[in-house]
C-alpha cells in the first residue's frame, strides 16, 4: 500500500509469553487496538520494540505477524538495525518481502564513527529497496547524530528517502531541517515529551511510545496539536486551550519515554491499563523496589484524573 509519514504512528512493544517466546497472538490483537483507537501506521522493531534482543528469525517473524493482522489498513513500517550493513540490507530486503509499506532505518548497533562511515552505512540501506525510508536521528541512544547537513545530503542523494524521525528532542532541529529541505521530508516527532512543541515547530507526524499503552489520548493531544497551528484564529486558540488542558495531564507519562528504563516503563503502563504485560527480555529487566513503587504510583494516580472526553 502506499505509505504516508503523518499522524500517531507507534514505535510498537514487542510482548513476551512467560516463557520469553515472542507473544503473536497479543501482538496482532495490540496493534489491531490501537489502529482502531486512530493511528495511522504502526512501526516495529524499533528502539522500544526491543529489536536489538531478537534474533533475524525473530524479527522476521514479528513483522509477517503485523502484516497479517493489519492487513493493508494502515501502513506498516519495519526498523532496519543490525551490526553489520550486509545484515541490514538483508532485513531490508526480507522487509519488502513481508509486505512493509516502508523502512525507519537506524544507525548500526555498537558501533558509532565519522559521518563518511554512517553515510555509507544509511545508504546502503536506503538503496537496498525501492520502499521509502525515514531516518531515525537518536544521538542520545546510538551516539550517531544525524545533523541537519546530513539529513540534506542523504535525502538529495536518495529519492526513497521521504521522511526523518527526529528525537535528539532539539526542537531546533525541526526548524534546521525544514529550512533546507522545505516540505521535501517529512518530520516526525520521536520523543514522546516534546509532541505539542514539535508539532508547532513543523512536524506532521510522531512515532509515539505511551501510545502503546494510551491510544486515544496520544490522538487527541496530535489532532489537537495540529489544529492549534493551522485553520482560523478562532479555532486554532480553542484548540490550543484543549491540548494544553491534555498536555498537562499527559506529560508526566509521556516523559517516561525519555529514559533509559523507558521499555519497562511504558510496558508497566500497558500492564496498568491491562494492554499487555510488562515483561522484558534480558538484559532488561522489570522494574522492581522503589522504582517500581513510585512508576505505579504515578501511573495510578493519572488513571485516578484520566480525561473522559478524548475519544
Amino acid at each position: 500500500m502506499s505509505m504516508t509519514w503523518n499522524g500517531v504512528m507507534p514505535a510498537i512493544t514487542t510482548p513476551f509469553t512467560a516463557d520469553g517466546d515472542v507473544d503473536h497472538a497479543f501482538l496482532a490483537r495490540h496493534a489491531l487496538w490501537m489502529i482502531e483507537a486512530g493511528c495511522t501506521g504502526i512501526v516495529a522493531l524499533g528502539s522500544l520494540g526491543e529489536a536489538a534482543t531478537l534474533s533475524v528469525p525473530e524479527k522476521l517473524d514479528v513483522l509477517r505477524t503485523l502484516a497479517k493482522a493489519l492487513d493493508g489498513r494502515v501502513p506498516l513500517v519495519a526498523g532496519i538495525a543490525a551490526l553489520s550493513t550486509d545484515e541490514a540490507c538483508f532485513l531490508a530486503n526480507e522487509a519488502q518481502q513481508v509486505g512493509c509499506a516502508g523502512l525507519m532505518v537506524l544507525p548500526p548497533y555498537v558501533y558509532s564513527t565519522d559521518w563518511r562511515e554512517m553515510r555509507a552505512h544509511v545508504s546502503a540501506v536506503i538503496e537496498a529497496t525501492p520502499l521509502p525510508c525515514m531516518l531515525y536521528n537518536n544521538p542520545i541512544a546510538y551516539r550517531t547524530d544525524f545533523r541537519p547537513e546530513h539529513v540534506e545530503e542523504l535525502a538529495r542523494a536518495h529519492g526513497n528517502l521521504v521522511a526523518v524521525k527526529e528525537s535528539s528532542a532539539d526542537i531546533r532541529r525541526i526548524a534546521a531541517i525544514r529550512h533546507r529541505l522545505g516540505d521535501r521530508l517529512a518530520i516526525l516527532v520521536g520523543v514522546d515529551d516534546v509532541i505539542v512543541e514539535g508539532i508547532a515547530a513543523g512536524a506532521t507526524g510522531w512515532v509515539a511510545g505511551l501510545v502503546n499503552a494510551m491510544p486515544l489520548e496520544s490522538v487527541r493531544l496530535f489532532d489537537l496539536a495540529m489544529r492549534a497551528n493551522s485553520g482560523d484564529a478562532a479555532t486554532a486558540a480553542q484548540a490550543r486551550q484543549a491540548a494544553d488542558e491534555l498536555y498537562r495531564w499527559f506529560l508526566p507519562l509521556l516523559t517516561l519515554d525519555t529514559v533509559p528504563k523507558f521499555v519497562q516503563l511504558i510496558k508497566l503502563v500497558q500492564q496498568q491499563v491491562g494492554q499487555g504485560h510488562e515483561r522484558v527480555r534480558a538484559p532488561r529487566l522489570v522494574l522492581e523496589g522503589a522504582e517500581r513503587e513510585a512508576t505505579l504510583a504515578l501511573i495510578a494516580d493519572k488513571l485516578a484524573a484520566r480525561p473522559r472526553n478524548v475519544a
